[in-house]
């Protein structure tokens, strides 16, 4: 239950971050808003202080900021329409909707120092890790599991995977191919040791290294935790937030790849691997957390509304036509916009329940 919570509130607390970037820009270039309200509707409590209405909704699934004229079209008393977003110049429409994802990103990067400089990464262990999704391994090892031997030959992680690697296909490997002899795995699993038997497959679809046979497994972090000085840990930080700043931009091209279709993950996917971090331990959150963040700011940016890229899109599309875009345009943006962020959010959510019901380890604590 504790897990639960913790993921959900780090959920939570990005995406309001997220929302209060918007908030204070649109306050400090002098916008009107109307509301600023942690969680959704239906409202519990409300309180206007100013011109602003702060609310506490039911649905804890983050927040949302109601800026007076969002609408182009819509009619508005003489008194507040000079404060109106649409009736503000280009530059202040850019800078309060960008500040939102410009939120996550600094939490992103702050979260990955804070990892680096005084948490700090463990090494490998003989632990089972993540099990990939069509790989011998899935429904078979268990995260938590420890692997003892592979053949009867025993060692770390390196000695293991050069052993499964020893099973080769016949004749010249091609992805997919199955090895001619099958791995026998002894793993102890809550204190009994256990042999199962897997046949590896050869995959070369690997970003890291060249083609091998593999069982589809990675190896748990575990023992002491080594921390990195200043420099160090911005360097780090660095190189890790340009990592996944471009795996999240190639998020689109994924859509197009079948075979890697199914490795994206939606809510439900991102949420779970939270809570069995947080479960295992709790300071590794920190980097997940931090994951997420940048995610989340990168997928804003993407250029189609309603996201706050589409926002920035129109509105530099705006500047260059040197007048303003017919709202018609941007409502018909909007709705291929919608589209695409729902095509993207149930092919997450189906591979998400596809390995729910595939691999009950999924959701085991």
């Amino acid at each position: 239950m504790t897990a639960i919570l913790l993921a959900a509130l780090g959920f939570m607390l990005l995406i309001i971050l997220h929302e209060l970037g918007h908030f204070t820009a649109a306050k400090m270039v002098g916008m009107r808003v109307e509301r600023f309200s942690l969680f959704f509707p239906p409202t519990l409590v409300r309180k206007k202080v100013g011109e602003t209405e702060y609310c506490i909704g039911a649905i804890p699934a983050g927040g949302y900021v109601k800026i007076t004229g969002m609408n182009p079209d819509e009619k508005l008393p003489d008194e507040v329409r000079d404060r109106a977003y649409h009736a503000q110049p280009v530059w202040k429409r850019i800078v309060v909707i960008a500040a939102g994802p410009a939120v996550n990103l600094v939490v992103a990067f702050v979260l990955l120092f804070c990892f680096a400089a005084f948490i700090g990464s463990q090494d490998v262990t003989n632990r089972v890790g993540p099990i990939e999704r069509g790989f011998p391994a899935q429904g078979v090892l268990k995260p938590g599991d420890t692997i003892i031997a592979v053949d009867g030959k025993r060692g770390g992680p390196e000695t293991i995977s050069k052993q499964i690697q020893a099973h080769k296909c016949a004749g010249r490997p091609v992805d997919g191919c199955k090895a001619t002899t099958p791995v026998k795995v002894t793993i102890e699993r809550n204190g009994e040791t256990i042999t199962r038997t897997l046949t590896p497959v050869y995959d070369d679809d690997l970003e890291d290294a060249a083609g091998r046979t593999r069982l589809g497994f990675g190896y748990a972090l575990g023992g002491p935790r080594e921390t990195l000085g200043l420099g160090e840990s911005l360097s780090w930080s660095a190189d890790r937030f340009a990592f996944f700043t471009e795996k999240t931009v190639t998020l689109p091209a994924r859509l197009i790849n079948p075979e890697q279709r199914k490795e994206i993950s939606g809510i439900v996917g991102t949420y779970e691997v939270t809570r069995q971090t947080i479960i295992h331990d709790v300071a590794d959150a920190v980097g997940i957390l931090a994951i997420i963040s940048l995610s989340l700011a990168i997928v804003n940016l993407f250029p189609f509304l309603p996201l706050d890229g589409g926002h920035i899109f129109w509105s530099v599309v705006e500047k260059v036509r040197g007048r303003r875009v017919p709202f018609s345009v941007m409502e018909k943006s909007g709705a291929l916009g919608f589209v695409l962020i729902l095509m993207l959010f149930f092919i997450g959510l189906s591979n998400d329940l596809d390995r729910i019901i595939n691999d009950k380890s999924f959701l085991e604590p």
